[in-house]
């Protein structure tokens, strides 16, 4: 399958070498602003490079396109790719306007493109595994989701005032994740935050340390928490408890060695961050859509799961200001 990559920056180099990798794909061209790294990544894999997004999504050679571009272009690329029928891979979020989303998908759904939505870390292995096991049962019935998410660092201030701020930036895919495991619409959201890490994200309008529970209409709770910061590195865990017992998905670790001597045990940190924590996610994600767009399988993530983890990062970012707990439209 000859693949179109629209976004040349780092989740782009990504997707570019799983396509490259992937027997059954090919990287066709790369797409960006920045002609330079367009020509770069695309030599380096053997594709044509453009600036020209039209002029790709023309070309009747492609056959499918994986967005990884900027959010405020996503909708418009979006639309492009489904009108000329072609399998859509789109990076979260479609976009941070809700009404420009339900528009969107609107569309999509007239033309009947399939759309994978980017919230890779449904495709990690550990996290699936977790999943599997709720849905066998194996904690019983859930009632307490814990989710940790925290960066190693903050982004730069640049990307922080034009990202939408750390619910629908970062945690949104800590949402999405409450939807998988949980099983259950939340139904109401109570959020709250500060500054911590950096005096600037407040003044870009922002928070970086911020902690959420949701609840759903049997009562189960999720309790997620995100930081910008985290000196030790790429801090991904979730906790399911339930009936029956507990599920944990900790931290995987780059070697398993553990060091004992007289002063300490060690071990490994955790991995920088998510490049390194996910690739068997990105590797998935891309096997995922390659179904999808050659044999029709279903989506495991549409631009639905999008829309609702954005409704959930609007309401926590409402509770925030509101300072209690808000209704979460269904």
């Amino acid at each position: 399958m000859k693949i179109a990559l629209l976004g040349a920056g780092r989740i782009g180099q990504i997707h570019a070498a799983n396509i490259h990798h992937h027997p059954r794909a090919r990287l066709h061209a790369v797409v960006d602003v920045n002609a330079e790294a367009a020509k770069s990544l695309a030599d380096r894999f053997g594709a044509k490079s453009s600036t020209d997004v039209d002029a790709v999504l023309a070309d009747p050679a492609v056959e499918g396109v994986f967005i990884c571009t900027s959010t405020d272009t996503h909708v418009e690329i979006i639309l492009k790719a489904a009108r000329r029928k072609l399998p859509i891979f789109c990076e979260k979020p479609i976009d941070l306007d809700l009404s420009k989303v339900d528009a969107c998908l609107a569309e999509v759904t007239r033309t009947a493109v399939p759309l994978v939505l980017g919230f890779n870390r449904r495709f990690d292995p550990h996290f699936r595994a977790l999943r599997d096991a709720v849905r066998r049962g194996e904690a019983g019935d859930v009632e307490i989701v814990k989710i940790t998410s925290r960066d190693p660092a903050p982004p730069p201030l640049a990307y922080i005032r034009g990202s939408g701020g750390i619910f629908r930036d970062m945690m949104i895919h800590d949402l999405d994740m409450a939807r998988f495991l949980l099983g259950e619409e939340p139904v109401e959201v109570f959020a709250t935050g500060s500054c911590l890490v950096d005096p600037g994200i407040a003044e870009a309008g922002d928070i970086d340390t911020a902690m959420v529970i949701l609840k759903t209409r049997r009562g189960a709770l999720c309790h997620i928490d995100n930081s910008r910061r985290a000196a030790y590195g790429y801090d991904q865990r979730i906790e399911v408890f339930g009936s029956k017992g507990m599920l944990q998905a900790a931290n995987p670790l780059p070697t398993t060695v553990t060091r004992y001597t007289r002063e300490a045990v060690l071990s490994d940190k955790p991995y920088h961050f998510f490049l390194d924590r996910y690739p068997e996610a990105y590797r998935a994600e891309l096997e995922h859509f390659l179904e999808v767009a050659t044999s029709g399988a279903e989506p495991l993530v549409t631009g639905r799961d999008g829309r609702a983890a954005l409704v959930l990062a609007d309401a926590a970012l409402q509770s925030l200001k509101l300072g209690k707990p808000v209704p979460i439209p269904q």
